[in-house]
């Protein structure tokens, strides 16, 4: 690698020489003088009323300072934690929005919602405390599926919520239409089925701590965020009414997220409340089953899809309907997931010139729902690629032969406009075909049809799947989502501060879980400055340090916060040239920038930019009427989303004897536009592909019908282990995105998407021969032993 040319290479991580060596920062490693502990009294119920809550007992416990419950919260008048999106109903009505109460005083709406927050002088005497708080329930019915929650029947979950609905939704072409195209198609594929519930299950448990400074009525927390700044917005805003300028939301190093840490949580409101009213810092640190049961969880679509076909295979019509399961309370970003990040890619990849989905957002009595790696786009990706695959066996045709037939013909965003679909959107460049051409050379095709062939005449059931996708990212321009129903804007800022000596100090809204955000962009700093990556520090995560951000999620960091870097970048540069022309005696327009220097076009004058970052701090011979100073911001909205896309191909082998399916290879070829670091790129995109085919295979949250979470542990939830997962083969396209400055589309989600129907596909393929034309995920032994032997 040379020392100015840093896009494209793969440096080293440069955050993992603290994070392998025992030197990272979290939440829960920060210990703060006179430091107190909280503990939370959650509903062992998933719905009852709470009759009394008796805290006698445990206030006289040794160590207890403070215990606060539902009554205490209800007579400070704060309503609780709203939602981020609104989505209304079909007719114009708005959206239900119950309070989600930082503690609940009339009734407890999900198993561990919270009663009463104790605080102690220790972890184990808040702990014990808490045992010993007296509440008592009485027991209602509870439901937990969605499509039975709207029944007339079933147990409300708020009284102002009328059937269960939060809201209901539709998008495409008028339901006539679609209707009358369906009832013209040759063949129709009908799937219903669940996209079951997962949970998250970050490394690092969630943690808040809360710090009121009553010197300066200033308020300090630091907590395991995605989005410290959205953070500050919404509990000042609108939680807890206090001044945006009195607040300073801080979130260190940050182990994971996968989603579930964008959202703003009650723990974080109540230790900033509570701190205040005992005048001590307060730590609250989830448990692992308190993680399983308040970190939102992700999915739970119940749905029934319909896809059309003319008699030479051709997509006509697409019909969805879906229930979506919101769960007790309307998160940060619940509402949206199964609309405008689900409903608006039912396109998918292909050409289908009909399509209308409804979406009917339902209250349970289960954990919140809201975004889960990918978000929407896993969900819209599973029915899309089961639809085609089905149809294909149905229609007996080949699987790959089907989706080239029905592909968007390429398009690049520049000399060709960009395509538009029929649920909204306009994908900004594609070329699909050459990505499962690539997966089919990969793989080895026609090899091995016949391989399977053979293998199944001596009873080995072999089955290949595919999946090719689209997601959106990098989710803009915020006047398009205000219009669709965000409650923020979704751009992303930068500053990019010179120092004296030519070294640069970069502060970015965006903030890092695990993606190498110190890495990466240091590397476009770097490239663009012609400068050394051991010359650049990035700071993020620290409202008080950043002006303002949205955070990371919906794989924005680079596409969005990678170009607002790039515009302070530009800015630096413009300025830089003015001062280079002053000390060369040139004009602007005669300097060329490269390597680090600006140089007289056709001469070997030129001055580095170390001295201009000098001469700009040390402004004696210096441009009249120039203000001093190297340091720049910028705020980048995009003009659009990004859309990578890829094709998965999965190859399993069932045990018929045993229903244990074996992955026996995985290949992945995306298309994430430019690529900053490949190495970066494969991790993000190996990580997605373990989760995806976790969702496959393995993973489910389950309740029972008392609203139980049943699962809630290591023991009981399974998760793919290094055993259980072939080393993946992946490979790469180029589409470059032709509106962000990079021309990147992202790749956080990537692998996550495509992945769980590639599976689930092979393992339908494998089973082709026993009649078999659906399962219900995850693909268990037993579940696939039952489906044969049934």
């Amino acid at each position: 690698m040379s020392n100015t040319n840093y896009i494209g290479q793969s440096p080293k991580r440069v955050e993992d020489k603290r994070f392998t060596t025992g030197n990272g920062r979290y939440t829960d490693d920060i210990v703060l003088p006179n430091m107190t502990f909280a503990h939370f009294v959650r509903s062992p119920h998933a719905h009852a009323k709470i009759v009394s809550v008796d805290t006698s007992e445990a206030l006289a416990m040794k160590g207890v300072v403070a215990i606060f419950t539902g009554q205490d919260m209800k007579k400070t008048g704060i309503v609780g934690v709203p939602a981020g999106w609104q989505v209304d109903f079909i007719n114009g009505d708005r959206m239900k929005e119950p309070p989600h109460a930082l503690l609940v005083w009339d009734k407890a709406r999900h198993v561990g919602d919270g009663v009463a927050m104790v605080i102690a002088e220790s972890r184990a005497a808040a702990r014990d405390a808490a045992e010993a708080v007296v509440v008592e329930y009485d027991v209602l019915p509870a439901v937990v599926n969605a499509a039975k929650a709207v029944h007339d029947n079933a147990p409300l979950v708020h009284d102002d919520a009328p059937n269960n609905k939060a809201f209901d939704w539709t998008l495409g072409n008028p339901i006539g239409e679609v209707d009358a195209a369906i009832a013209a198609c040759a063949h129709v594929t009908t799937l219903e089925f669940t996209n079951q519930r997962l949970s998250p299950n970050a490394m690092e448990p969630r943690c808040a701590i809360g710090n009121y400074d009553q010197y300066n009525e200033k308020y300090t927390l630091y907590t395991t965020s995605q989005n410290p700044h959205l953070t500050r917005l919404l509990m000042c805003a609108f939680v807890l009414g206090i001044p945006e300028h009195k607040v300073r939301v801080v979130a260190p190093d940050v182990g994971g997220g996968f989603g579930s840490k964008i959202f703003h949580y009650i723990e974080e409101a109540m230790v900033i409340w509570a701190s205040k009213q005992i005048n001590r810092p307060i730590k609250w640190t989830s448990t692992r089953t308190e993680a399983f049961l308040t970190d939102a969880h992700g999915r739970d679509h119940v749905t029934k899809a319909e896809m059309g076909f003319d008699k030479d295979g051709n997509v006509k019509a697409l019909r969805v309907n879906t229930f979506a399961n919101l769960g007790a309370y309307l998160s940060t970003f619940g509402p949206a997931v199964p609309t405008y990040l689900h409903g608006t890619l039912l396109q998918g990849l292909y050409t289908t010139p009909k399509i209308n989905v409804k979406v009917t957002g339902v209250f349970t009595h289960t954990t919140a729902v809201d975004a889960y790696r990918g978000a929407g786009r896993p969900e819209a990706t599973y029915l899309l690629e089961r639809l085609m695959d089905k149809a294909a066996l149905e229609m007996n045709r080949d699987p790959a032969a089907l989706r080239f037939q029905n592909f968007i013909p390429p398009f690049d965003g520049v000399t060709q406009p960009g395509y538009v679909t029929q649920v909204a959107l306009q994908y900004d460049s594609g070329n699909y075909g050459p990505v499962l051409e690539r997966g089919l050379e990969m793989v080895g095709y026609e090899n091995f049809r016949a391989e399977q062939a053979a293998a199944r005449k001596k009873g080995k059931y072999l089955g290949i799947g595919f999946s090719t996708y689209i997601e959106a990212c990098g989710i803009a321009p915020s006047a398009v989502v205000g219009a669709l129903g965000a409650r923020a804007g979704l751009y992303e800022s930068a500053q990019v501060r010179v120092q004296p000596t030519g070294k640069v100090s970069v502060y970015s809204g965006s903030h890092s879980h695990g993606q190498g955000h110190e890495t990466t962009f240091a590397q476009v700093v770097a490239d663009k400055l012609g400068i050394p990556m051991s010359d650049i520090e990035i700071v993020h995560g620290d409202s008080e340090a950043v002006a303002f951000g949205m955070g990371t999620y919906g794989s924005r960091s680079l596409a969005v916060g990678g170009s607002a870097i790039v515009k302070s970048i530009e800015k630096v540069l413009e300025k830089g040239a003015k001062i280079a022309a002053f000390k060369l005696e040139a004009a602007v327009e005669d300097l060329e920038y490269a390597n680090g220097k600006w140089t007289v076009k056709g001469t070997n004058k030129s001055i580095g930019f170390g001295d201009v970052a000098l001469t700009a701090y040390v402004p004696h011979h210096y441009p009249a009427g120039l203000e001093p100073g190297l340091d720049f911001s910028s705020f980048y909205d995009p003009a659009n989303f990004t859309y990578p896309f890829g094709c998965h191909i999965a190859i399993v082998e069932v045990d018929i004897e045993t229903g244990k399916v074996k992955l026996n290879r995985f290949i992945a070829v995306d298309d994430v536009g430019n690529v900053i670091n490949p190495m970066i790129v494969d991790g993000q995109i190996h990580g997605g592909l373990a989760q995806g085919i976790g969702q496959a295979m393995f993973e489910e949250v389950l309740y029972d019908d008392d609203g139980q979470l049943v699962n809630a542990s290591y023991m009981d939830y399974t998760m793919p282990r290094a055993d259980d997962l072939p080393m993946f083969e992946t490979d790469r396209t180029v589409t470059p995105c032709p509106h962000n400055p990079l021309g990147v589309k992202g790749a956080g989600e990537a692998g996550c998407i495509g992945s769980t129907p590639a599976v689930v596909n092979a393992v339908m393929d494998a089973l082709h021969p026993f009649g078999i034309k659906d399962l219900v995920m995850p693909m268990t032994p037993e579940r696939v032993w039952r489906a044969i032997h049934g």
